[in-house]
């Protein structure tokens, strides 16, 4: 499987969280395949990951060490990232913990935890991009979320709260900063097979009760969000913004 080319991309800043692994690095991969400037942080190393992709793609990417819960460490990436690469004109926020939990487990520490890394730190990373984006003349901006928050799925509500608010701040984001021709808008994957969920999580009974709910037979791999990543951070999506993007495999169904 290939990805389309999109022309405009090719010397793009793209910024990514969580860029190293899962998800994130099939992205920061499809980006340099584009021909793209791009920076990623992530807390564990990847310094081995940065050389494969050079290796492998011809281009390397920037990889700045960061806890995005350190709001202070995460501006001060982009910083880095824009002096490297131009200002960040795509942003990428792709980080997140779906750590299962029940409601009457919570404490007020967990909560703050969730939330700061699955809700605050894509609002100032939105933040810390949206002056450099408007000095370029506009720019791209993709949130991720889930589909978990749509399906009403049990098991780690925290997460799903920070969910539905990255769709709705996507939105309000969108309407804001849209006279600066900056886009935002939301991608909801389904249950993608990264390396953490096979381990922890995907045990046959509930990969085959999911299965069940897809219209297309076939599991989730983190290649299958590249696609759709890229076509809301090109040009190809210009005049889309404010929407919510799922790839899911099917199960559920949107607007």
């Amino acid at each position: 499987m290939s990805d389309p080319v999109y022309p405009d991309l090719n010397g793009a800043s793209v910024f990514i969280t969580g860029g190293g692994s899962g998800i994130g690095s099939s992205l920061t991969e499809g980006f340099l395949r584009q021909g793209a400037k791009v920076a990623f942080v992530q807390r564990s190393d990847a310094s081995d990951f940065v050389t494969r992709m050079e290796a492998e793609t011809g281009n390397r990417p920037l990889f700045l060490p960061c806890d995005i819960t350190d709001i202070a460490r995460l501006k001060s990436s982009i910083a880095e990232a824009s002096d490297a690469h131009g200002p960040v004109t795509v942003l990428v926020n792709n980080a997140a913990n779906d750590k299962r939990h029940k409601t009457e487990e919570v404490t007020e520490e967990f909560w703050d935890w969730s939330q700061a890394i699955n809700l605050k730190a894509y609002f100032f990373a939105c933040q810390a991009v949206v002056q450099g984006m408007r000095n370029a003349g506009g720019g791209a901006i993709v949130n991720f979320s889930s589909v978990s928050y749509m399906m009403g799925n049990a098991g780690y509500p925290s997460y799903t709260s920070a969910n539905g608010g990255i769709t709705a701040m996507t939105r309000s984001l969108a309407r804001e900063f849209g006279p600066d021709k900056i886009r935002a808008n939301a991608l909801l994957p389904g249950w993608v097979l990264t390396d953490k969920q096979l381990e922890l999580w995907a045990s046959p009974e509930d990969l085959a009760a999911h299965m069940d709910k897809q219209c297309l037979k076939e599991h989730l791999a983190p290649r299958d969000i590249v696609g759709g990543t890229l076509f809301l951070a090109s040009d190809a999506s210009r005049m889309m913004t404010g929407q919510v993007m799922v790839i899911d495999g099917g199960v559920v169904f949107s607007g």
